[in-house]
């Protein structure tokens, strides 16, 4: 399977969300969509990331566009990481990995020697038009919003 790539239309997903509901990319067509991955709530880079797009969710929303933060977590974790941090962007659940595998993002990790499979911390920026107009793969979590948010600016 090939890698997604920027023009490409991105894969359609219809999740159960944080606090109840479900988010859908379907339904946000017409307005830039920030979707971002990360491997598991609650752990240092994941919140630090997190808390990062919360900071500039005000920012966001004013250049027009949504974010949400996707991982294999359950809809309870979700809600008790947003309790515990005051996180405030849109947090989706993808315990069965479907989105995940469809933007190929289940991979082969390593961590002190040990391999085993799981989420690569990337970002997609969704046009309005439902394109893929920007991928950020492998992202160091220091500044990554910051330069979303820039990115979001120039559409």
């Amino acid at each position: 399977m090939a890698d997604l790539d920027v023009g490409d239309l991105a894969p359609q997903f219809d999740l159960p969300r944080d606090g109840g509901g479900s988010l859908s990319l379907a339904a946000l067509l017409g307005r830039p969509v920030v979707l971002y991955f990360y491997p598991q709530d609650d752990t240092t880079g994941c919140t630090n990331e997190a808390i990062g797009f919360s900071q500039l969710k005000p920012e966001f929303e004013k250049a027009g566009a949504i974010v949400i933060g996707l991982s294999p977590d359950s809809v309870k974790k979700h809600d008790k990481f947003k309790a515990k941090y005051d996180l405030t962007v849109d947090l989706a659940a993808d315990e069965e990995r479907k989105v995940i595998e469809a933007y190929h993002l289940w991979v082969e990790k390593k961590l002190y020697g040990r391999r085993y499979m799981g989420v690569e911390r990337a970002t997609f920026l969704i046009g309005s038009d439902g394109r893929i107009a920007r991928i950020w793969r492998n992202v160091r979590v220091k500044g990554h919003a910051e330069a979303v948010l820039e990115a979001v600016r120039t559409l």
